[in-house]
C-alpha cells in the first residue's frame, strides 16, 4: 500500500515544527447545513478532520456527543449520508471517519471500505473494536487504502498496549484521561506519562483528544503529542454560536498550538 495521506500530513508538519488540529464534528449535526460549513471551516483551519457517524447507542461518548448524535439521527443523518456529506464539502485534509461498528456491518464492511476510499476518506476508527476482536474486519480495513486507526487509554496495560498497536496505522489516538468525551476544565495529571508509554511502544504519531476545550489545553497538549483532537467543546461551540463561531474557536485553537514568532 503506498504511504497514506495521513502520513504525508503528519510528515509534512513534522517538517515545520507544527502539531496537527484533529477537528472533530457530527455528521448531521445541527443540521446539514450548518454541518457543511463546519466541515469547510474545519477543513481551512485544521489538519486531519474527524467525522462521527451518528449512533443510536453511543456508549463512549459523554452528553456533548450524544444530544448531537441524536439531534443528527431526528434529521434522518445516516452512515451514507455521512458518505455523501463527505463528498458533497471536498474536502483537502485528510478524513477519518469515527463510527461505531454496527453502522459499518449494516452497511458492508467491504462495501464500506470500497465507497470511502472512492471519495478519499484516508483513516477509520472504531470506537468499539478493540484490537483482536474481530480479525475479519480488522483485516479488510488493512487491506483497504484506509489507515485502521486505534484507540488507547491511559490505563492500557503495556503487554495489551503492544496488542492493540500491533498493525495499527495512520496515527494512534489516546485517551487524554478515563471517562467519556466531553469538555473538561484542566488535563490530567499524568498526561505527560501516559504519551511516553505509547511513544515507547510504536513510532506511529500520537494524537491526543477526550476533554481538551481551550487555546491553552491544546498548547499544553500540544508539547506532548503530535496531534490535538478537540470534539466536545467544537461541538458545544457549533451547536450554540453556529459556524461563524466555529471558526473562531478552531482559529483560537490553531493559535495556541503555532508558537509566536521570535522577534529578529
Amino acid at each position: 500500500m503506498s504511504e497514506s495521506s495521513i502520513t504525508r500530513a503528519f510528515e509534512g508538519l513534522r517538517e515545520r515544527g507544527r502539531t496537527a488540529l484533529i477537528p472533530y464534528l457530527t455528521a448531521g449535526f445541527p443540521d446539514l447545513r450548518a454541518c457543511e460549513g463546519a466541515l469547510r471551516a474545519a477543513d481551512e483551519v485544521g489538519d486531519i478532520l474527524e467525522v462521527g457517524v451518528p449512533f443510536s447507542d453511543p456508549l463512549a461518548d459523554g452528553p456533548t456527543i450524544q444530544r448531537s448524535t441524536f439531534r443528527a439521527l431526528e434529521q434522518g443523518m445516516t452512515l451514507p449520508g455521512t458518505l455523501e456529506l463527505i463528498a458533497r464539502c471536498r474536502l483537502r485534509r485528510p478524513v477519518v471517519v469515527f463510527s461505531y461498528l454496527n453502522p459499518i456491518l449494516r452497511y458492508g464492511v467491504e462495501r464500506f471500505l470500497r465507497d470511502a476510499a472512492a471519495l478519499g476518506v484516508a483513516g477509520l476508527l472504531l470506537t468499539d473494536l478493540p484490537a483482536g476482536s474481530d480479525p475479519g474486519v480488522e483485516d479488510a480495513v488493512r487491506e483497504s487504502p484506509l489507515d485502521l486507526i486505534r484507540l488507547v487509554a491511559p490505563t492500557t496495560r503495556p503487554e495489551r498496549l503492544s496488542v492493540a498497536l500491533d498493525g495499527a496505522e495512520g496515527f494512534v489516538y489516546l485517551v487524554a484521561r478515563l471517562g467519556v468525551t466531553g469538555a473538561t476544565g484542566e488535563l490530567a495529571a499524568d498526561l505527560a506519562a501516559s504519551v511516553g508509554r505509547v511513544r515507547a511502544a510504536t513510532g506511529l504519531p500520537i494524537a491526543v483528544g477526550f476533554g481538551i476545550s481551550s487555546a491553552g489545553q491544546a498548547a499544553a497538549v500540544g508539547r506532548l503529542a503530535d496531534g490535538v483532537v478537540v470534539g466536545s467543546a467544537l461541538v458545544d461551540v457549533l451547536g450554540g454560536g453556529g459556524v461563524a463561531a466555529a471558526r473562531r474557536f478552531l482559529e483560537e485553537l490553531r493559535a495556541g498550538l503555532d508558537p509566536a514568532p521570535v522577534p529578529a
